[in-house]
């Protein structure tokens, strides 16, 4: 479902052949692996993220890709193990929403003077993906949504993340709000069943459905998403944040 979310991150990063880049958070691969392909043999990009098994889902996907200019590297990204100025970019696509202020700071120290930083994170909560699923949750619950240190709506806010790259050092902080197609290649019975298996933010919230209430809540979800339906996929339009940083 995030093809089109790291598409648009890496056109936005402007990756050129021969950089070195820091890819944190980077999950099972992305857009490390995409920005790999983009920087041709002579560059280089470590993905770096705290799960082994993650990562090896990323060595698996870059060596199916025939890729050889990517290296993984198991590690905190509120702590990154490298020294000062040793990349022209640093990125991060749905991850520093999770990380402390630190990780900022971390990659302002490892760029090189005139390199830049690359984000993206999710915008508003109160949007159709995420009314038509956890919304719908929320609802029947009550309480918290997310706990405060798992906010993946942290940086919602116009202007919260490029100030927070403002404080962690950056100059010429800047962000934007771009909408881009969120799909799931399937149907709206799958996309829910994933939704929820991968929803780890929004874990204490499901635990807190009680049993009798799951058939109503399912029924509807359901009836949401197959507003979305457009032949064999479930389309959305996902609201996010881009925003960027440079280093003098």
């Amino acid at each position: 479902m995030g093809h089109n979310a790291t598409e648009a991150l890496v056109d936005y990063a402007r990756p050129r052949p021969g950089m070195t880049i820091l890819d944190l958070a980077s999950g099972t691969g992305e857009p490390a692996i995409t920005l790999a392909s983009r920087i041709g043999s002579e560059g280089q990009v470590t993905a770096l993220d705290v799960s082994p098994e993650l990562l090896q889902m990323a060595e698996q996907r870059a060596r199916e890709r025939g890729l050889t200019n990517i290296t993984t590297r198991e590690a905190d990204a509120n702590k990154v193990p490298f020294a000062d100025h040793s990349f022209d970019l640093v990125t991060s696509r749905c991850g520093v929403m999770f990380l402390r202020e630190d990780a900022l700071r971390e990659a302002y120290r490892v760029l090189r003077p005139g390199a830049h930083a690359c984000f993206l994170v999710w915008g508003p909560f109160e949007q159709p993906f995420w009314a038509s699923t956890m919304g719908i949750v929320h609802r029947h619950t009550g309480g918290t949504l997310v706990p405060a240190d798992q906010n993946p709506f942290r940086y919602s806010p116009p202007g919260s993340l490029s100030f927070t790259l403002r404080r962690a050092g950056f100059e010429k902080a800047e962000e934007e709000t771009r909408t881009v197609p969120w799909i799931w290649p399937g149907t709206a019975e799958e996309l829910w069943e994933q939704v929820q298996s991968v929803a780890a933010p929004f874990r204490a919230m499901l635990e807190r459905v009680p049993a009798e209430k799951w058939d109503e809540i399912n029924s509807a979800v359901h009836a949401a998403l197959d507003k979305y339906v457009v032949g064999d996929e479930v389309r959305f339009g996902a609201v996010m944040v881009l925003a960027s940083g440079s280093k003098a």
